[in-house]
């Protein structure tokens, strides 16, 4: 009979080994036990807090570059801006919400720091479609004190003031692969050993001394000790066939669907998409980071910088990330972009060297320009052009 048709590898441990395996409550904790579950939340997490993040003023319509309030250089007391965009971009992308509490405000009454509740502690109690308290540990906030707490959502739905779990909607890929892992560690650990043939050469056994056998070898192997047998019995271990084996199925399978709930292409985090797929090539690594920047990263982003231009900055000011941070990684394509922008007259050659981080050319550098490149326009006289 094949694994799967029975409820859960849990049904198949416990048929073949005589006692049944636990099958727990997929919480954050044991989704992260899923490596393809780490590589996603890791991957986002990674590229979102570390994009450099820029002020703005608004003036007629146009952005012209402030400073950044306080909050974007030490947001906590205990983690830098980086390690706090991390923090909660995991809890967002795997719990759909991230809280903390207000610990200092500045002159305009907007928060200048904020410590974050630990997710897996935290509760929330709804009226309605109203949040009357939040509860961390035995620490309860509600009436003004929900003026203090800081709550950013995301996946949320209409009439709710919550956001939605991709972990608890992921739970029956989750469980699926938990409890395959799960059956995987019994099943070689001694407690789920293949089907074996113990045979006596020298005679045949009875149906008594046949079960008397039996059961002293499976206490022996249950437990891990030395069976003791005379010259005339044979062991012969049977490999486990393809139908039983295919846990191992049950486990590469739920990758692809892990993906699609946490917003990260497959490839990405080295999951296969199947032989049958149709696989995906990019002209260079601009490409690829611009499809993930695109259709993965780019709304939560969106989402963030209105919050944080809403809740952390006067009007008209807001912060904006710099998403070409995403796409510099391909040193070509960023060089061919500059050529393009100063060719245009979009940009001058002293503002690409800026964004290079590179000082102004010296007159002496002018003059080695002219020299080599006497038949051509000298960088000088471009840049007055």
């Amino acid at each position: 009979m094949s694994l799967f048709t029975r409820s859960t590898p849990a049904d198949y441990v416990a048929e073949r080994t005589g006692r049944r395996t636990s099958n727990r409550r997929v919480s954050r904790d044991s989704a992260m036990r899923h490596s393809v579950v780490w590589a996603c939340l890791h991957l986002r997490a990674d590229l979102i807090s570390t994009m450099p993040w820029n002020g703005f003023r608004q003036i007629n319509g146009i952005n012209v570059e402030s400073n950044l309030p306080k909050f974007f250089a030490g947001p906590s007391d205990r983690v830098d801006f980086q390690e706090w965009m991390y923090n909660t971009q995991t809890d967002l992308d795997s719990a759909g919400n991230t809280v903390g509490l207000i610990t200092a405000r500045d002159g305009a009454g907007r928060a200048s720091q904020i410590e974050l509740f630990p997710e897996d502690e935290l509760s929330i109690k709804m009226r309605g479609s109203k949040i009357i308290e939040y509860r961390v540990g035995g620490e309860v906030f509600k009436g003004d004190a929900i003026k203090n707490i800081w709550h950013e959502r995301q996946f949320t739905r209409s009439g709710m003031q919550i956001g939605l779990s991709p972990i608890a909607h992921a739970a029956l890929s989750l469980s699926t692969y938990l409890s395959a892992q799960e059956f995987a560690a019994d099943w070689f650990a001694g407690g789920g050993v293949p089907t074996a043939h113990l045979k006596n050469e020298g005679k045949t056994l009875n149906p008594e001394e046949s079960q008397v056998v039996k059961s002293r070898f499976k206490a022996s192997v249950s437990t891990g000790d030395v069976f003791v047998s005379g010259k005339d019995w044979t062991y012969s271990k049977i490999a486990a066939t393809a139908s039983e084996s295919a846990f191992i199925e049950s486990m590469e399978s739920t990758g692809p669907e892990v993906c699609r709930f946490l917003g990260v292409p497959a490839d990405m985090v080295d999951v296969s998409t199947g032989s049958g797929r149709k696989s995906l090539t990019y002209a260079n690594i601009t490409q690829r980071n611009l499809q993930l920047l695109i259709i993965n990263l780019n709304p939560p982003i969106r989402r963030r910088e209105n919050t944080f231009s809403r809740e952390l900055l006067p009007s008209p000011r807001v912060v904006k990330a710099n998403r070409g941070a995403l796409l510099e990684m391909d040193l070509k394509s960023r060089y061919e972009a500059h050529k393009i922008a100063i060719d245009s007259r979009w940009l001058a050659p002293s503002e690409v060297r800026q964004i290079e981080d590179r000082e102004p050319f010296t007159p002496a550098q002018i003059a080695e320009f002219s020299t080599l490149f006497s038949s051509k326009q000298s960088p000088a006289k471009e840049a007055s052009a």
